[in-house]
């Protein structure tokens, strides 16, 4: 492997190590933590939206603080399928952010030597180039999706905890539920 590659690998592996906990996000049923809309509780939310999907937000927020098609007596999504985008966990990423962003790999062996990432003066051949690039990319393709779902989960478990404790009946569910395989 040539030493570019081996860089980019070397953080990444100390990151998936910590990713592995064999935790997989999934949303349970009978919670709508998620649903608590209060703007003054949810400031970050709001700042991550565009203008367009902050006045749909709003719109959805009733008087006590809870998404107007938040049924509390079955702690459920009336609008679950049609819900906005914002409220959809795999939308995440997009709103917040990644710890990797940034730091994308080439999409060719060409536009890597164009960008002067891979160096054929340095030795290295082209097919190991192309398939060293590919580890790359496959691994951060990898990466993306652990630091997706490790948001997802910290995001749920500090609602969670912020609407029903963090011992509580709801939460113990969640973290049954996200030590399952999925």
């Amino acid at each position: 492997m040539d030493p570019i590659t081996a860089s980019v690998l070397m953080p990444c592996s100390s990151q998936a190590n910590h990713a592995s906990s064999g935790q997989h996000w999934q949303c349970i049923s009978g919670c709508g933590a998620c649903c608590r809309l209060d703007p003054s509780e949810r400031g970050e939310a709001i700042e991550a939206l565009n203008a367009h999907q902050r006045e749909l937000y709003l719109s959805m927020v009733g008087a006590d603080g809870w998404c107007i098609h938040f049924d509390t007596g079955g702690r459920r999504c009336r609008i679950y399928d049609q819900r906005p985008d914002f409220c959809r966990v795999e939308n995440l990423m997009s709103l917040f952010g990644s710890p990797n962003q940034g730091e994308q790999a080439p999409a060719s062996p060409s536009q890597a030597n164009q960008d002067g990432q891979l160096d054929q003066r340095r030795g290295a051949k082209a097919p190991e180039q192309a398939k060293d690039l590919e580890q790359v990319a496959q691994l951060q393709a990898t990466l993306e999706l652990q630091a997706a779902n490790e948001l997802a989960i910290s995001c749920c478990k500090q609602q969670i905890r912020s609407e029903y404790g963090g011992r509580g009946r709801v939460m113990r569910r969640f973290l049954r539920a996200i030590r399952q395989q999925p």
